[in-house]
């Protein structure tokens, strides 16, 4: 293939060597394990630099999610579980996902329908803000849940 997309067809090496040098350009072999080889008649330098420059461009672009963590116990208070409601809604509004756990101490653990409860309450003070991405499991001795931010209907 030529500069401009064009099929030269199949020939030899030292002709597409030779159309190459006529152009000043270089031969880049594309597709080296097709039978036969694919080469490309193309100014190397400057396909790297678009190249790089794409990357450079989508790497902008993306955006990085962080897990942010919120952590009680099974015996909070009504004000202290508002407080920690208001740091996973700010969390949530930054983009971030937070995983919000319970942790049981001691006897407290076989309570667990009581760390259950709590984390589905709070997940139901913020399910205008954020979607349950994992219900509530117990993983040893916490309870954990993880709550991604709702993205806005378009």
């Amino acid at each position: 293939m030529d500069a401009d997309n064009q099929q030269l067809g199949i020939m030899p090496l030292r002709e597409a060597l030779r159309l190459a040098e006529e152009r000043n350009l270089d031969l880049v072999n594309v597709a080296p394990n097709a039978k036969p080889p694919v080469c490309r008649i193309m100014d190397y330098g400057k396909f790297k630099y678009e190249q790089s420059k794409r990357e450079r461009e989508s790497r902008k672009h993306q955006k990085v999610v962080l897990l942010k963590e919120v952590r009680m116990t099974p015996n909070i208070d009504e004000h202290d579980l508002n407080v920690k409601l208001k740091n996973v809604l700010k969390f949530l509004s930054e983009g971030s996902k937070v995983k919000v756990s319970v942790r049981f101490r001691g006897r407290e653990i076989t309570h667990q329908n009581i760390g259950q409860e709590l984390l589905e309450r709070l997940a139901k003070s913020a399910e205008e803000h954020a979607i349950v991405e994992r219900a509530p499991k117990l993983e040893g001795r916490h309870m954990v849940m993880i709550l991604a931010p709702k993205q806005p209907s378009a």
